[in-house]
C-alpha cells in the first residue's frame, strides 16, 4: 500500500474559517529511557513549502537534516522541551503536552493549532484540533515532526559525548539491547528517566534488567 502523502487541507480548512495563523505541532521522545521530550510548532508559508515533507520516522537521517534546514529558512519555527525531571514528576504524556504548549507559546499566539495524535494539551484547548497520524497527513505537522526529531537527535549526540558508552548518538536514548547492557555496566545517569521501568527497577527494586 502506498505511503500517505501529507497535504495542506487541514491548514486550508482552518484558514477558511478565519483562524490565522495555523501551526502544526508534534513531539518526539516519548519512548526513550533517557533525555528530554522535545516538541516543535511550525507555521508554514503556503507559497514556500519545502518539497518532500513527510512523517519524520519514514525519512532517512540525511533527508531529515536537509528538510530541517529548509524548514528553518522559510517557516516560523519554535522548539521546546520538557526535562527528565518534569517527565518523572508529571508522567510522559503530560510532559509531552507541556513541551507542546511551550513550543506553541514560542510562536506568540497562533490562531489555530493542529496537534499530532488524538488529544489536545490542556493549555491549548479551544484553539486546537487533534489529528490522528497527523505527521503523515498534515504538512505543518510533518514539518514539526522533522524539526523536533533532528533537534532531539542532535541533543542526544551531544549528551553522548558527556556520557559515553550508552550509544545515545545512535539510539537517541531508546531502550536498545546495547543501551540496556550499558545501564547494567555503567549505571544510571542524571539524564535517565527514573519513572521508566528498566531504570526504576535498577534504582529502587534491585532487580537486574535483561538486555
Amino acid at each position: 500500500m502506498a505511503r500517505p502523502i501529507p497535504d495542506f487541507s487541514f491548514e486550508a480548512a482552518a484558514l477558511a474559517r478565519g483562524l490565522t495563523p495555523v501551526c502544526g505541532v508534534d513531539e518526539v521522545g516519548r519512548g526513550p529511557l533517557a533525555g528530554p521530550v522535545t516538541a516543535c510548532a511550525v507555521i508554514l508559508d503556503p507559497a514556500r513549502i519545502p518539497e518532500g515533507l513527510a512523517d519524520s520516522k519514514t525519512l532517512p537521517a540525511a533527508k531529515r537534516e536537509w528538510l530541517h534546514d529548509r524548514i528553518l529558512e522559510c517557516a516560523q519555527v519554535s522548539v521546546a522541551h520538557a526535562t527528565v525531571e518534569e517527565i518523572d514528576a508529571l508522567n510522559i504524556l503530560r510532559a509531552s503536552h507541556l513541551a507542546m504548549e511551550r513550543a506553541v507559546a514560542g510562536l506568540g499566539a497562533p490562531g489555530h493549532c493542529l496537534i499530532d495524535g488524538n488529544l489536545v494539551p490542556a493549555g491549548l484547548k479551544g484553539r486546537a484540533e487533534p489529528i490522528v497520524k497527523g505527521d503523515a497527513r498534515c504538512l505543518s505537522i510533518a514539518a514539526a515532526s522533522i524539526v523536533a526529531k533532528v533537534v532531539r537527535d542532535r541533543l542526544m549526540v551531544d549528551l553522548a559525548q558527556q556520557h559515553p558508552g550508552y550509544g545515545w548518538e545512535a539510539n537517541a536514548g531508546y531502550p536498545t539491547k546495547a543501551h540496556l547492557q550499558a545501564l547494567l555496566d555503567l549505571g544510571v545517569t542524571p539524564w535517565h528517566r527514573r519513572s521508566f521501568g528498566p531504570v526504576h527497577k535498577m534504582l529502587y527494586q534491585d532487580i537486574s534488567i535483561t538486555p
